[in-house]
């Protein structure tokens, strides 16, 4: 069975939902550099650069306290779910799996390179960014595929 192409939402919703995500994505950017680029000389000891994907996992996974893993495997990846979702509403042409992963690892392999070069109490990891990538995706096939059609879909010529 055949499905129907999603109806468009009217004009002055659209741009309301365009509004609404730029926005998102503005308080996003703020959240994502608060949380990534502020510096932490405590931890500085601490810091390890990894660049062999599934190292870090597998220390997150290996600690006492499984809450403590589940932080911060679970907080990388819900950091990423609101770019997933956001992107391709905000930029149509981002839309599409492939786009979606390609733009988040850049965007989140930046956001390492930038920690791990300036940041004191900071560190590059890969994990980082395919969790964040993993969160990215997941926002994508959940929510911001089907929000950007609904947004971006074009009115039929009657």
């Amino acid at each position: 069975m055949a499905r129907a192409a999603p109806q468009p939402l009217p004009l002055p919703l659209r741009l309301l939902v365009l509004l609404c995500a730029f926005a998102a994505m503005v308080v996003f950017a703020v959240v994502l550099a608060r949380l990534t680029l502020q510096p932490s000389p405590a931890s500085e000891a601490l810091t390890h650069t990894n660049l062999h994907p599934g190292r870090s996992l597998r220390a997150y996974l290996d600690q006492p306290g499984l809450r403590d893993a589940i932080k911060q495997i679970g907080g990388n990846i819900l950091l990423g779910v609101p770019f997933g979702v956001l992107a391709p509403v905000v930029a149509p042409r981002t839309r599409g799996f492939l786009r979606i992963l390609v733009l988040t690892a850049v965007v989140m392999l930046l956001v390492e390179v930038a920690q791990g070069l300036l940041v004191t109490g900071r560190a590059f990891d890969i994990d980082d960014v395919i969790l964040n990538t993993a969160g990215a995706l997941l926002g994508y096939l959940l929510v911001g595929r089907r929000m950007s059609r609904a947004v971006h879909a074009r009115r039929k010529k009657e």
